[in-house]
């Protein structure tokens, strides 16, 4: 695959993103503050947070003075999220909009629910600059992608949207894989229900782009005989799971020759950390999501570029603020990219137990 490049005289793709998504050009400081005074303010704080800003043992309104005091939260406990009532996690200022609860696959247990109000939709705008600058924009999208109650088969939908092409699913319930995994130990049956259902689409639909994750890939590709390139792809677009350098290899060099093969990493509380081209390196944008790679040992302490540690996240949105979030992942840290003027991770690799909690994987 020969890497794309921006030419000198044009902008980058952080440049692009900041063009169509304004709040990325404040900086993280600013933001934080911008963040906090809507979350803990009467008028514009969701019920959750501002039940909780009368429990801390300080007042974010005074307190917080920038990200980094951000720590004085401590990490954020998820079992508070699936708890919670979803439309508690509303903020007032934001109730007179439309809103979706989302949630989670449910790796480690009971899925954590999400209000969507803007979240989705800047989360289509970014990733849509990530087709335009690789010439992919537009064209029909065949998606292997969790339904439901799930974010992904809404993204999917609302990106297709931006060019009025056509977006066809699967029926797909991430759950049922688990439940299989954990009950069996195997969920091969039910994922060659997926494949055949998606094979079915390819060959009706013969869509530009492909959106999956990256074991469900390896499972439909190893049912053809012929790359994905003579079904009319141009572009795999995944998320979700993680693919080992040996299964990378395998399906470049096997299935996806003329393809492009376009991998985010991140979830639905967090976002998604895009891959610039030609490289496994995965950056999120600040100020709207952080992402830190830290000590386990001391989490609040990131380590040094090239190191391996723990994934924290925080979450600054309108509609989400999640601060200090332990992922169910490690990863190496990686230095900033010519498209993306901020650090990365590299080298994901999922917990087998995060918390306390047994981490199944499954497809999603």
């Amino acid at each position: 695959m020969t890497p794309a490049t921006v030419p000198p005289t044009t902008r980058t793709p952080a440049d692009l993103m900041a063009q169509r998504l304004p709040a990325l050009r404040h900086g993280l400081d600013e933001w934080t503050l911008r963040m906090i005074h809507w979350h803990f303010s009467e008028a514009t704080g969701s019920p959750f947070w501002l039940r909780r800003r009368a429990t801390l043992p300080f007042d974010p309104l005074r307190d917080i003075t920038g990200f980094d005091s951000l720590a004085l939260f401590g990490f954020f406990d998820k079992n508070e999220l699936r708890a919670a009532r979803p439309r508690d996690l509303l903020p007032r200022g934001l109730r007179h909009r439309p809103f979706r609860v989302f949630e989670t696959g449910g790796t480690t247990g009971e899925p954590c629910r999400v209000v969507n109000v803007s979240k989705l939709d800047d989360e289509v705008t970014l990733y849509r600059v990530m087709l335009e600058v690789r010439g992919l924009d537009g064209g029909d999208i065949v998606a292997m992608t969790p339904s439901g109650p799930h974010q992904y088969a809404h993204f999917v939908e609302r990106l297709a949207d931006r060019w009025c092409g056509s977006a066809a699913f699967i029926d797909f319930d991430p759950r049922w894989v688990k439940s299989e995994l954990q009950s069996k130990g195997s969920a091969d049956s039910y994922i060659q229900h997926l494949t055949a259902q998606t094979r079915t689409l390819l060959a009706r639909q013969r869509p530009s782009l492909l959106f999956t994750t990256s074991k469900l890939l390896l499972a439909l590709v190893g049912e053809f005989d012929e790359p994905l390139a003579a079904h009319g792809v141009k572009a795999v677009c995944t998320g979700g799971t993680s693919c080992s350098a040996e299964e990378i290899r395998f399906l470049e060099e096997e299935y996806l020759q003329g393809v492009r093969w376009i991998d985010t990493y991140g979830n639905t509380l967090v976002g998604h950390a895009l891959m610039p081209e030609g490289s496994r390196v995965y950056h999120l944008p600040p100020p709207l999501a952080v992402q830190r790679v830290v000590d386990p040992a001391d989490p609040l302490r990131e380590v040094p570029v090239g190191a391996r540690g723990r994934v924290l996240t925080t979450t600054l949105l309108e509609d989400l603020f999640l601060p200090n979030l332990l992922e169910r992942d490690t990863a190496r840290r990686t230095g900033p990219h010519p498209w993306f003027p901020w650090d990365g991770v590299t080298d994901v690799r999922p917990l087998s137990e995060a918390d306390g909690e047994p981490a199944v994987e499954g497809v999603y």
